[in-house]
């Protein structure tokens, strides 16, 4: 028998605020997190690119100072937003061994990695910390929340590029409706914005090169979109199925009603021209949830504001949803966070469920000339979704041709 799998949980830090309530009233308000990095780094290594969607609460001002000492930021972000999430959910009282967690990160403990490096080479071995390991290692930022919580069931860890935590979303669905768990936290944290990476993604031509203007670089379908813009932080969902909700009296912010997951088996970097990886996972959502297509009423899209990535997207929208996707209304809210690469895909699952909850998708910002090749139903102000049910699909798509959907029904 399918369960029905409800959200009764959020919590986010991201470039646009400290919690999921700042980043969604920031979003719905048009503001844009990304601006000039504030360190010297950027001038030192002579990089190309030195902005980025920066958190706008440093983490290790939200922990106690023991426990963020211990942490790589990735971690710490992961931590902040569970938190948070955790509290909104009315921190559930569950057994330790009904309580599991999924998590996700793209790269893990860069910082923490490259500190250790840098010690190594300048002071030698001995002045290598003990617990560099520990905090590099990409299921640090799961294991911190599990320990945090005392999550027993399980605290498992999924590291597909950019469609990381999507998939942790869509894992959690599928664990809680194998009744592996009654609670998972799910969610994902990316804290990558380092010399190496934008000095990686811009030798690939990947990232905007718009340094004049740092708040307007990310800008999804617009003709002259140059490349994505690098952010971090974290998003947490506390999921459990809607029997055990409501027998604790839990408030129920939408439903997860499903998710899919598939493999291009392509190429490295590039996505499927033909979008049929990324088509057949909407595909899976949609089945997995019950719906048809014409279910549909909000769309938050992958759409890192590359010229070929958001083509590519359409492509595969198009493949499933045929005409009716050009009236479908879109966010495309990367344009206000930059891509949080492994973090991405549960902020924006927080602002698809927000989205449904309050039946109004988010503006895209900084769309000023719409490529005509992607004639979607976009706008630069908040578009209510109108009464009655809403079904909203969740894309994010990662390097190695990794594919996650998630569809999210709002509960009445």
């Amino acid at each position: 028998m399918t369960k029905k799998i409800v959200v009764t949980g959020i919590g986010a830090t991201t470039p646009l605020g400290g919690t999921a309530e700042e980043s969604w009233q920031a979003l719905l308000a048009g503001e844009s997190g990304v601006r000039a990095l504030d360190n010297d780094w950027a001038e030192q290594y002579g990089l190309a690119v030195d902005f980025a969607g920066t958190a706008k609460v440093d983490p290790a001002e939200v922990l106690e100072r023991p426990v963020a000492k211990r942490l790589d930021p990735s971690s710490r972000f992961a931590l902040v937003a569970a938190m948070e999430a955790w509290a909104d959910a009315g921190a559930p009282e569950v057994p330790s061994e009904r309580l599991g967690v999924d998590w996700a990160t793209g790269i893990g403990g860069l910082w923490t990695l490259l500190d250790a490096w840098d010690t190594l080479r300048e002071k030698g071995p001995r002045r290598v910390m003990p617990l560099t390991v520990p905090m590099l290692m990409p299921n640090a930022p799961a294991a911190a929340v599990s320990m945090h919580l005392e999550a027993r069931a399980f605290a498992r860890t999924v590291a597909s590029a950019c469609a990381s935590s999507t998939e942790s979303i869509a894992n959690a669905y599928e664990h809680l409706q194998l009744g592996l768990a009654d609670v998972v936290i799910a969610g994902g944290a990316e804290a990558a914005i380092h010399p190496i990476t934008l000095a990686s993604f811009n030798s690939a031509q990947a990232l905007s090169k718009r340094t004049d203007s740092p708040e307007t670089a990310s800008r999804p379908y617009n003709v002259d979109r140059d490349g994505f813009v690098m952010g971090e932080g974290a998003g947490a969902l506390v999921l459990e199925t809607e029997e055990h909700a409501l027998a604790r009296g839990a408030r129920i912010y939408a439903e997860v009603a499903g998710g899919g997951v598939t493999a291009d088996s392509y190429h490295i970097t590039a996505n499927d021209p033909e979008g049929r990886g990324a088509s057949r996972a909407v595909k899976l959502a949609l089945s997995q949830a019950g719906a048809s297509v014409d279910d549909v009423t909000h769309i938050n899209a992958h759409a890192t504001s590359t010229p070929v990535g958001d083509i590519a997207e359409y492509t595969a929208l198009r493949k499933v949803f045929g005409e009716r996707v050009d009236r479908i209304p879109v966010s495309a809210t990367k344009a206000a966070t930059g891509h949080l690469l492994g973090g991405t895909g549960a902020i924006e699952a927080i602002f698809a469920v927000l989205a449904v909850h309050h039946r109004i998708a988010p503006p895209t910002i900084n769309l000023t000339e719409q490529d005509p090749e992607i004639p979607l139903t976009v706008s630069g102000e908040p578009q209510p979704l109108g009464e009655g049910p809403q079904l909203a699909i969740s894309n994010s798509f990662g390097f190695g041709g990794h594919n996650a959907v998630i569809a999210i029904r709002s509960h009445d």
